[in-house]
């Protein structure tokens, strides 16, 4: 995993930097304005989504590594992307946008202790040398820290930023396929069979958790954009912070499978969804 430990915290990096350029303090302000929506997003995302895939490795009594690797990808905040097909779906992209930014930030304490609880529920043991605010500072310095950066730089260059932000979008989107690419580069013998282990499980996480999160989000917020919006949160991820993350706690390829595997299912999910709300339209 050598390539993989190396590139992903740089990739890492330079997306929540890209991140931090797309955001303005109006993000965290208009949470004020409008709590109702944000608090049913952030709740499915932060406490639904890792319950469900607890649940879910659980029941179909996966192996150890993909089970933690299943928890690890539950416990990353939405990415980027999900701000791009939540405009591509004609949902609300600021909620979308203001989710992924507070959602981000939280991580870094969000992220280790689901990861710590899930493993010790688990059976699975976490080297004593790794503790919980030892993860949070390294994820605060590849996470946090570039997305306040970013916000900085756009508050002395707005308009060259907003000029420039679908070139900044691209970059982010191929930086992840970097991560993904070095992936199966690296372990390019054994990755097949780790995705075949993985795919079920989150095949399955990522569809009931789009179909909790529309059905909640259906009955808890009145606007169809929001709904579309907290949907789309749920069942997107941000799959460098999980690899990132998995390299930074365990030695073996196998907790990152499900993140891999995910990462293919979420973009198929995600535009069955978006065509199937365009055709009952």
């Amino acid at each position: 995993m050598e390539i993989v430990t190396k590139i992903a915290p740089l990739c890492l990096a330079l997306i929540m930097l890209g991140l931090g350029l797309g955001l303005s303090v109006k993000d965290f302000t208009r949470i004020l304005r409008y709590p109702k929506s944000f608090l049913v997003g952030f709740f499915l995302q932060l406490i639904i989504l890792p319950i469900v895939a607890l649940g879910v490795a659980l029941i179909l009594n996966l192996p150890a590594p993909i089970a933690v690797g299943l928890m690890i990808i539950a416990a990353a905040p939405g990415g980027v992307t999900s701000n791009v097909l939540t405009k591509f779906a004609n949902g609300d992209v600021a909620l979308s946008i203001s989710l992924t930014a507070v959602i981000s930030l939280i991580s870094i304490i969000s992220v280790p202790l689901v990861i710590i609880t899930s493993a010790d529920i688990l059976g699975v043991v976490i080297s004593t040398t790794i503790s919980m605010t030892g993860i949070a500072l390294k994820m605060a310095l590849v996470v946090s820290v570039p997305v306040i950066i970013g916000m900085v730089i756009r508050g002395f260059a707005e308009n060259f930023i907003l000029s420039k932000f679908n070139i900044i979008n691209k970059i982010t989107g191929w930086l992840f396929v970097v991560v993904f690419a070095a992936i199966w580069i690296e372990e390019k013998d054994n990755i097949l069979t780790y995705l075949i282990e993985a795919g079920l499980a989150v095949l399955i996480l990522n569809v009931v958790m789009m179909t909790l999160a529309y059905l909640i989000a259906k009955k808890f917020v009145s606007g169809i954009p929001q709904q579309k919006c907290i949907t789309l949160e749920c069942g997107l991820q941000n799959g460098t912070l999980a690899v990132f993350v998995a390299t930074l706690i365990f030695d073996d390829i196998a907790y990152m499978m499900p993140t891999a595997a995910y990462a293919l299912t979420m973009y198929i999910t995600g535009f069955i969804f978006i065509y199937i709300l365009r055709k009952s339209n």
